[in-house]
């Protein structure tokens, strides 16, 4: 039984644990549940400067084209994730996909 106390508490804190080092990085809590432990994270979309690319474009004569469109359709989406505890204690964390 003390075992399984012990394992719960770390599992809890790997947990905030991992939360803490999200929020730290950006990400907003949108909901959580301390019950089941889970979370849903969000981090805004970013803003492109596409004049400051066309230019970097130009200049590399192109090269810079395969960044920016990574930057256009990859790193400018809002990102939504959930972090939880399963039900083996283990923490995970996985991507919501928005529609």
């Amino acid at each position: 039984m003390i075992i399984s106390q012990i394992s719960n508490e770390d599992n809890l804190q790997k947990y905030s644990n991992i939360i803490a080092n999200k929020i730290n990085n950006g990400f907003v809590i949108e909901e959580s549940n301390d019950k089941l432990p889970f979370a849903v994270l969000s981090k805004d979309a970013k803003a492109v400067d596409h004049g400051f690319n066309f230019l970097i474009c130009v200049v590399t004569l192109g090269l810079w084209t395969i960044p920016w469109i990574y930057q256009t359709y990859v790193s400018s989406k809002e990102k939504k994730i959930l972090i939880a505890i399963d039900e083996d204690g283990n923490t995970f964390e996985e991507n919501c996909y928005i529609g």
